[in-house]
């Protein structure tokens, strides 16, 4: 067997030893297949509006209840479980496709006005947080997923930017690196070959967490009416919409924020799982 089949046989021993991976993975997966299943079944329309049936609690009929339209909740907890999941989803990934090149070419050429430049571009974005770019660019563009989208990647490619860049420094002075520099290289293909491989498992971990506070930007820009807009189900509005409703009606509330506090906290738990699998120094140390 291989060293690479016996280490990933070690890591799937070490993970189903893990509570915060299978803690962190069971929530997570629960979400996602909720999300999936959405998009072929719902328990009712989600725009099914039953007036009669208004702030009718949790029951075998309406499984988390309805809304102050009738409107059933649990069907509207699997849409906005796809909504949320597709927001953050392609946040991170927008953060990872233009922020670790941009790290590992800061990296590449430390100390250089390229490195400089780019991570005092960088510093000007760290200074202006989702919100306040959601902001400006609905100012311009109006309200929508897609903007929510922008506002969250944006701010997440400086994130990926000195995280690439900060382990990718570390490796430039190891003798793998200077024997592929012999060899005739050019930086941008250690870079890719030799860095990038290195450093992947820190990235997903990290990838991990930034998904998981994706998913709490993405509520939190729908709860100020910046993120999805009607008739698309969005955790956050439905927080927004509940807030005036819940000494009348609680569940109304407690459903949406139940879904966020425990999607946020599977996803947190699989990025500290993951990090103590990735990381020697830690793997053992939690049981």
């Amino acid at each position: 067997m291989s060293a690479v089949a016996v280490e990933s046989a070690g890591l799937w021993r070490a993970a189903l030893r893990s509570p915060a991976v299978l803690v962190g993975g069971m929530l997570s997966l629960a979400i996602v297949v909720l999300a999936a299943v959405s998009l072929v079944w719902t328990p009712y329309p989600i725009d099914g509006v039953a007036i009669g049936a208004r702030f009718a609690p949790p029951s075998w009929t309406h499984w988390l209840g309805t809304d102050h339209f009738g409107r059933d909740l649990a069907s509207m907890i699997m849409v906005g479980a796809r909504t949320s999941i597709a927001v953050a989803l392609v946040a991170v990934g927008v953060g990872v496709v233009l922020g670790v090149p941009l790290g590992l070419a800061a990296a590449a050429v430390r100390g250089s006005a390229i490195d400089e430049v780019i991570m005092r571009g960088n510093d000007l974005v760290f200074a202006f947080p989702a919100l306040v770019i959601a902001i400006l660019i609905t100012a311009v563009f109006g309200p929508g997923a897609v903007n929510a989208i922008i506002a969250i990647g944006i701010f997440n490619i400086p994130v990926f930017a000195r995280l690439a860049r900060g382990a990718a420094l570390s490796l430039w002075t190891r003798e793998f690196v200077m024997a592929a520099r012999l060899a005739g290289k050019g930086r941008a293909l250690i870079s890719v070959e030799h860095v990038l491989p290195n450093i992947a498992n820190t990235l997903i971990v990290q990838a991990t967490i930034q998904f998981s506070l994706g998913i709490l930007a993405d509520a939190g820009l729908a709860y100020v009416g910046l993120g999805a807009q009607p008739p698309i189900p969005s955790w956050g509005r439905m927080l927004a919409e509940a807030q005036t409703m819940i000494a009348l009606a609680p569940h109304v509330a407690i459903v949406p924020g139940l879904a966020i506090v425990l999607t946020v906290l599977g996803l947190n738990l699989l990025g500290d799982g993951l990090r103590d699998l990735f990381d020697p120094r830690l793997r053992g140390v939690r049981r």
